[in-house]
């Protein structure tokens, strides 16, 4: 007989975990049942060494404040990205005060984020950034130096050196963290199975039927052994990275027309030398190179995984057709619909930026990697760092009534009318901000019940439905109270 649930979650990150827990908590009667195709969580997006583990607070991050011509700089953007992140904090804190999740030094370090920029335009650019964004509350602690004596105490790689005379600019937030989502999205599955939650690992979804009762067949088999078996669900997530795409097509929900998607992956230079690491502790971000995407913004990180400290440098993109790193070599061509052929050949006429960005980064050795390190680090030694491959990058392609076919950079929930299925595309900030991207996914796909939720909501995110940016004394009362709880800097 078919299995019958409420709930099934596809796909075994950090989004499908962080849905899994909210729901858990609030219906713990519910029935979920999470499917992921490889053999454990978190080892595609998720996985700590396929993404920069920046906990991204628009702290550093100069893409959320860009400049537009000669208009004063906006920090809304930046702002909206700070306000959810600290909506994730409140939530994690309050798993950790529940003993859901373990030690918070097992997955969230505190981290200095630093922006560092070279050359008089961008001087001007980050200090008009800083004079912003030093009046909002949640940037309250927001520094600025063009001293090379400072900076060598905020991050002496940056300085050694470095030639005399050259215009350099940094800023610095205390209460930056590095953020290993492995570890959270294992700490938070590991509580749903021993709540009764049950994971399928090796499972591969297939298709996704729509019933007549309103429900959904879904069909999967075993990567082992390949045996067929289907379950019904009265709701369906699927938070499977570049493969939601795909499983969202094969629902046949119209509001999936119009989209693509756009895989970019990535690699980054990594050293464990102990006397290179000791001398580096902040993320370091600065400027894109020109036609690169805003997710390879290049960046200097202190990594904190499993307890030991590493330094990554990176991006550096590169080209798979695949959507997930363990995905198809027809991934890119499969997902060729009728309506959404044109949308993605306007992408391709319209980025040829992008095309000869990328170009230009696959044709980079070892040794070109590390010069573009030297930028950040002058004094790097090419026999220091090793290449690893990061995760893949799904970047969305869709349907614009007034400009056609559009590349999207950032994440996108895509649900059916009745709010019976939904799912998430795009990448950065992603892991990051999962908790409000989940929580705007309860309210859409559950609107009968989302009233009910909200005292509950409440007790795990105390700001909840309230901007802290808006309140200086609010916005100082819960960063004390969760940097606190998580270890971190204010």
């Amino acid at each position: 007989m078919t299995e019958n649930v409420d709930v099934v979650l596809i796909g075994g990150g950090i989004m499908s975990a962080t849905l899994g827990t909210l729901l858990h908590e609030l219906q713990p009667e519910w029935k979920i049942v999470a499917f992921e195709r490889l053999s454990d969580v978190a080892q595609e997006s998720s996985n700590p060494w396929n993404n920069a583990g920046t906990g991204h607070a628009a702290l550093c991050e100069l893409n959320y404040m860009p400049q537009q011509g000669d208009a004063p700089l906006d920090p809304a953007k930046a702002v909206s990205i700070n306000e959810q992140f600290q909506q994730s904090r409140q939530f994690w804190s309050s798993l950790v005060e529940k003993g859901v999740l373990d030690a918070p030094s097992t997955f969230i370090n505190a981290t200095p984020h630093m922006t560092f920029v070279r050359g008089e335009k961008d001087v001007a650019y980050l200090k008009a950034r800083y004079e912003v964004l030093k009046e909002q509350p949640l940037f309250a602690g927001i520094e600025y130096s063009e001293d090379s004596r400072v900076i060598n105490q905020w991050a002496p790689l940056l300085m050694q050196q470095r030639r005399k005379g050259e215009p350099f600019a940094a800023t610095r937030v205390p209460a930056g963290t590095d953020v290993d989502f492995g570890a959270l999205t294992h700490q938070l599955f590991d509580h749903l199975t021993e709540s009764g939650v049950t994971l399928r690992t090796n499972h591969e979804v297939r298709s996704l039927k729509k019933q007549k009762d309103g429900g959904w067949l879904v069909k999967y088999r075993t990567t082992i052994g390949r045996t067929p078996n289907e379950i019904k669900a009265r709701f369906v997530f699927v938070g499977a990275g570049g493969w939601a795409l795909k499983l969202l097509q094969n629902s046949g929900i119209p509001e999936i027309k119009g989209y693509g998607v756009f895989p970019i992956g990535g690699q980054f230079l990594k050293t464990t030398n102990p006397k290179v690491v000791a001398q580096h502790k902040a993320k370091v971000y600065s400027q894109a190179s020109v036609g690169a995407p805003p997710m390879s913004v290049p960046h200097l990180d202190t990594r904190v995984v499993g307890g030991e400290s590493s330094l990554m440098f990176g991006p550096f993109a590169t080209f798979s057709p695949k959507f997930l790193k363990n995905g198809s070599m027809l991934d890119i061509v499969s997902q060729v619909r009728p309506h959404n052929l044109l949308p993605m050949l306007q992408v391709a006429v319209k980025n040829p930026d992008l095309i000869t960005y990328l170009v230009g980064e696959l044709l980079k050795n070892h040794a070109k990697k590390v010069d573009s390190l030297r930028t950040f680090m002058p004094t790097a030694k090419d026999e220091d760092w090793t290449l690893i491959d990061a995760g893949q990058r799904a970047q969305v392609m869709k349907k614009d009534p007034k400009k056609g076919g559009i590349l999207q950079f950032g994440t996108e929930v895509v649900s059916s009318a009745d709010g019976s299925i939904a799912g998430l595309l795009g990448a950065s900030p992603g892991a990051s901000t999962a908790v409000p991207i989940m929580l705007e996914l309860l309210k859409a796909c559950f609107p009968d019940e989302y009233p009910h939720w909200e005292p509950e909501l409440r007790a795990l995110i105390p700001t909840f439905g309230e901007k802290l940016n808006t309140d200086a004394a609010l916005a100082e009362q819960y960063t004390e109270a969760t940097a606190a709880t998580l270890g971190i800097n204010v």
